[in-house]
């Protein structure tokens, strides 16, 4: 059952946990880098959540995700990606315009976006939606 606006080309629906697979292949072919949590059993696991594992779906398969979260007061966007045959076609915007609407649904005050410095296109393309970056701010993380 598809949640959004279709287009012609594409459409933008929740994630099944049948199709983590799926989802760590495009994760996979969009050249993200790797997780500790890239695994079947963990990518089920956050479909199975209060996470929204957004997926865009064209050509019967998985064409792009963004996995989005919200604590209460904070939303937080990550994992974005778009297969490079399906890339420059608004896919990544509609993923996070839905994101957006979903989480102000939820009465966000603020959100976040987890993105990989190391990649231009990256940063552009979160400065193109509408982000910042945030000045003063790292991010620290543990592996238990």
């Amino acid at each position: 059952m598809d949640l959004f606006d279709k287009t012609d080309t594409f459409s933008i629906r929740e994630c099944r946990p049948e199709e983590a697979k799926a989802l760590l292949a495009l994760w996979q072919a969009a050249g993200t880098s790797p997780s500790v949590t890239d695994t079947v059993t963990d990518v089920r696991g956050a479909i199975e959540s209060s996470a929204s594992v957004l997926i865009a779906v064209a050509d019967q398969r998985i064409v792009g995700s963004l996995i989005v979260t919200f604590d209460g007061w904070r939303g937080n966007m990550y994992r974005i990606a778009v297969h490079p045959d399906y890339r420059r076609c608004g896919i990544g915007r509609a993923l996070v315009r839905e994101g957006e609407r979903g989480l102000a649904e939820q009465g966000v005050k603020r959100i976040t976006a987890l993105v990989e410095e190391k990649y231009p296109w990256a940063t552009a393309f979160w400065s193109a939606v509408g982000y910042e970056i945030e000045p003063g701010v790292v991010r620290f993380f543990h592996n238990p």
